[in-house]
Parts: structure tokens; sequence; C-alpha cells
């Protein structure tokens, strides 16, 4: 494997943490095909524990896109310090509802709709799960996701969507303080026929009110003919959102950044150990820095991008 492209010795990171992980924390929420299940995974000590929830893909994968999901990211981020809750989304093969119900296939609404229900309900979440009494900080909450779930939560960060009934609909989650976003998709005004036909309502995504902060990671070979022409499609969020925002272009990266939906992913087509540690590391760090402005973190991982011989990626911001 070649060098690390950020030393451990210099990434402020510190040494990881155990863990501990529940699973499943099952409610009944009404409207709702099947009951909502969540995995909740935190460090094994600590308090005030600030709160991240994780929004998995709509990928082909069974059991990738749900809350068995992305233990590179849940792991890495539980390690270092934050509550990671994941939910699985109604749109995940593993519950087989029937995609053309009329939220179907993506769920989108109803995606948006199990993160406002986590935050509603995050005094039963702590008394069903045995190691989190007293030790989450409520008031301190990001997201990340990927792919579809990037979309989720651009909705949850404000962008808003036309849908099939001509509704303006406004999903934003006021309690979030930052967010991430993996290849999340584009502007939907030159969306590629074929996901017109099948993905309709992504045609209707408005990026011009998405408003909190947030960082858009797009990798320079994440470029899908069906989804878009463009080879920058990806970084619309970025490009159409209102400031702040961070774009982060990873280079050589595809769809799956390294392989962060899952450990030897046959999916992760450009699988490589090193990239998905930079994405860890990377975003976790994006992530501590807005919840504490005083906390360096990002920009000490921003400046050994910059020095870097060989940058594993290029940062921009407005």
């Amino acid at each position: 494997m070649s060098e690390p492209s950020l030393k451990p010795d210099r990434a402020p990171v510190p040494a990881a943490t155990p863990t501990l992980s529940f699973n499943p924390v099952r409610f009944d929420v009404p409207g709702r095909i099947a009951p909502l299940e969540l995995r909740v995974t935190a460090p094994a000590t600590g308090e005030a524990l600030p709160i991240l929830l994780l929004s998995h893909g709509h990928g082909a994968s069974n059991y990738l896109s749900s809350s068995r999901g992305y233990a590179p990211l849940v792991d890495f981020y539980a390690a270092h310090g934050f509550v990671v809750i994941q939910p699985t989304h109604q749109d995940s093969k593993t519950l087989a509802l029937d995609p053309t119900g009329p939220e179907g296939p993506l769920f989108w609404r109803s995606r948006a709709r199990d993160m406002h229900f986590i935050l509603d309900h995050l005094d039963a979440i702590e008394a069903a799960v045995p190691f989190l009494a007293g030790r989450l900080a409520k008031d301190r909450v990001v997201a990340v996701g990927h792919s579809l779930g990037g979309h989720t939560v651009c909705l949850l960060a404000g962008m808003r969507m036309t849908d099939a009934d001509g509704h303006l609909v406004d999903l934003t989650e006021p309690r979030l303080k930052a967010a991430v976003v993996f290849g999340g998709p584009g502007d939907g005004k030159d969306v590629a026929a074929w996901a017109a036909e099948n993905y309709p309502d992504l045609k209707n995504n408005d990026f011009s009110t998405m408003t909190l902060p947030m960082l858009v990671v797009a990798g320079d070979k994440d470029f899908h003919p069906f989804f878009s022409e463009r080879q920058d499609w990806r970084a619309d969020a970025y490009r159409l959102g209102p400031a702040p925002k961070t774009l982060l272009t990873v280079f050589g990266a595809e769809h799956l950044y390294g392989g962060i939906s899952g450990y030897d992913a046959k999916e992760a087509t450009d699988e490589d150990p090193q990239r998905l540690a930079d994405m860890q590391r990377l975003s976790w760090a994006y992530l501590r820095s807005a919840l504490d402005p005083q906390d360096a973190a990002w920009a000490a991982v921003v400046e050994e991008l910059t020095k870097a011989d060989k940058p594993v990626a290029a940062v921009e911001s407005k």
C-alpha cells in the first residue's frame, strides 16, 4: 500500500476508543409501511457526546443499504467521539416494499421524516439503549449521507423539492448543526433521460435554500451518464447551494469513495484502504470543527492536503 497521504503523527485524530453497538431499536411510526429500525453505535466511555445521523444509499446491495451497512464510517465516527444513529429507510431492499407505491422507489419524503422522528424521540432512544443514559449532547447533531442518503441529508439541510402533485416540499431540520454529503444527486434540470424515467423525483432538487454548513464530497471519477452528462454533477450541492459550503474533490474516487459503504464490498469499484482512511479522517475533522469552531482539526487536515506532494483531494470553500 502507498504511503499514507495524511501522516498519522500529524493528522489531528486521537487514538480510537472501544465502541458499543445496539441493534435494533424499533419504533412503530404512524404512516410508515414498516417499523423504523435503528442501529446505535457509541463510544464505550465519555459524556456529552455529539449525535451523528447516518443515511444509507439506495444501492444495489441487500444489506449495505440499511442499518447494517457503512461500518467503515460508523466504526470510525463512534471510535472518535460520536454517537451514530443509523435508520433502515423504507427504500432498503431488506424490507422488500413495493417500489411502485406513492413514494416508491426512493421513499425520499419518508427518508427525511425518519430523521425528524429520530430527533423527536431521542429520549426514547436513550432509554432503549442500555449504555446511553445521560451521555447525549442533544443540542449537537450532525448528519452524514451517501448517494441517495446525500439527497436525504440535503433535504434536512434546506434543499426543497416539488412533488408529483406540484406541491413545494420543505423538510428542513433546524436541529442539525452541519452535514457531510458523499456523492449526492445533483441538479435535476439536466438529469439524464434514464434517471428522469426511473427516478423522476430527482428532477426537482432546488439547492438555493440549503443554508446549513456542509462538506460536499465529490469524486472526480464519480460519473454516471445515466444520471447526468456532466462530470461535476455530484458537486451541485456546493455549486448551487448558498454559503457556508465546502467542496472536497477527491482524486480518483468513484461512487464508493474507497469503500465507505462496507468492508470488502464488491460494489466498491474503487476500493482503496488509503482513500477510505482519508475519507474517514477528513469527514470527521470537518464535523468536529463545525461543532466547535475552536477545534482546529479541519484546518490542520486541509493544511496537510495543500502541502502534500501528491494530494488526495482539493478543497474549495465559500
